[in-house]
């Protein structure tokens, strides 16, 4: 969905094949997506585990023979033609929905924006119900927001192509162009309730905020983390750190796709003395993501969610109310909790493969449910949250 993703190479040996590390989310932004394609890496990201990342796709229903997407991959570049292609539509008809395939300059361009710069829009894009792309996220002041769009608009075309069925990965590389510069056009086909038109965007080079910090007028603190790129985890620490000793904290996810499952891990550790965030499975093998001991457990919480908190941010929501550690208000999360697993392909390509799924500490699974908050407040829910925060002592 979103913003979108951005890895540092782990250290320590690496395979060519496929080890798992995770990322959890599809956030993906024009031009970055915030929710990186892992490193190969032979240790799962687990207790005493750092991982580069995980990628954590939504609700998928089929498996794809990874021997069978590798030998297609093969045939098809044996015989001149591209594997890439060729392992797209292996996993199309697999019946995965979220499985993707990323060719190897869309793969180089996800790492290159792990340090939260890059060449887009503005914008992060999810894949909907049916099959449809929608805006997740609009950056503010990026080439998006100046021409008014918002999250929910469908994206129905990049430069009249349609992009119905594709993945938020491949309408992110569309966004972006081949190598497209900064001050290069792009014309978008968007869909706002019955009203179709063309916006020709203007790509920027542009810099990621996914942490914000604001002092409210009670005293208490609002932090929003609006994707979970390479140190976002940390900016959450020293937010919670630096504030006041008794002032609380309104958290917000809302309309935060996801990102790297370690920094969503980190982020949890600002809040928990250690102890479970969530657990995972593997082919049927369960590990385990545990917080960093030494987190403010005492400090007033609040975390405010919506329709638009996915993958790596539903994972740090559910922790925190599970464990009981925040009260959680807003609406329903979206429900993306299945675990994909990349690995390369002859050709150089990078497949995600839906392996597993993942559920709170309390054994909740989120995959096609979300999380539903301890306050429904499907309206005025900043407000909701802001009284039941100065209710727990979190104001002055």
């Amino acid at each position: 969905m979103l913003g979108p993703e951005f890895c540092t190479r782990p250290r320590g040996a690496r395979s060519r094949g496929a080890a798992l590390t995770f990322v959890f989310a599809s956030v993906l932004v024009a031009a970055a997506v915030t929710n990186c394609l892992p490193q190969d890496e032979r240790k799962p990201p687990g207790p005493g585990g750092s991982p580069a990342a995980a990628h954590q796709a939504g609700e998928g229903r089929g498996r794809v023979d990874q021997r069978e997407l590798a030998r297609a991959a093969a045939e098809a570049v044996a015989d001149g033609k591209s594997g890439t292609k060729a392992a797209r539509e292996v996993v199309s008809r697999s019946g995965d929905r979220w499985g993707a395939v990323y060719d190897r300059r869309e793969y180089e361009e996800f790492e290159q924006a792990l340090d939260g710069r890059y060449t887009g829009v503005g914008l992060s894009a999810r894949r909907a119900a049916g099959g449809r792309i929608e805006v997740a996220r609009v950056q503010d002041g990026g080439p998006a927001d100046r021409a008014g769009l918002r999250a929910g608009d469908r994206i129905r075309t990049v430069d009249g192509r349609p992009v119905d069925g594709r993945s938020a990965a491949e309408v992110v590389a569309l966004l972006r162009g081949d190598g497209a510069p900064a001050g290069s056009p792009v014309a978008v086909g968007v869909q706002r309730g019955t009203r179709a038109w063309n916006e020709t965007l203007r790509r920027a080079r542009l810099a990621t905020e996914d942490v914000t910090v604001q002092r409210l007028a009670d005293g208490s603190l609002r932090i929003t983390v609006a994707a979970f790129t390479k140190g976002t985890g940390q900016r959450v620490r020293d937010a919670v750190r630096a504030a006041p000793r008794d002032a609380g904290v309104l958290l917000d996810l809302r309309g935060n796709s996801g990102g790297l499952v370690t920094e969503a891990v980190t982020a949890a550790s600002a809040f928990l003395d250690g102890g479970l965030v969530a657990t995972y499975d593997v082919h049927g093998e369960e590990r385990a993501l545990h917080a960093r001991p030494g987190g403010d457990t005492g400090r007033p919480l609040v975390a405010l969610v919506d329709g638009g908190t996915m993958s790596a941010a539903e994972l740090l929501a559910g922790a925190l109310k599970d464990r009981g550690r925040a009260v959680t208000v807003g609406s329903r999360t979206f429900g993306k909790g299945s675990v994909q697993m990349p690995s390369r392909l002859p050709d150089g390509s990078v497949a995600e493969l839906t392996v597993g799924h993942y559920r709170t500490p309390a054994g909740h699974g989120v995959d096609g449910r979300g999380i539903t908050p301890d306050l429904v407040a499907a309206d005025r829910a900043e407000e909701r949250a802001r009284t039941v925060l100065s209710g727990l002592g979190g104001g002055s």
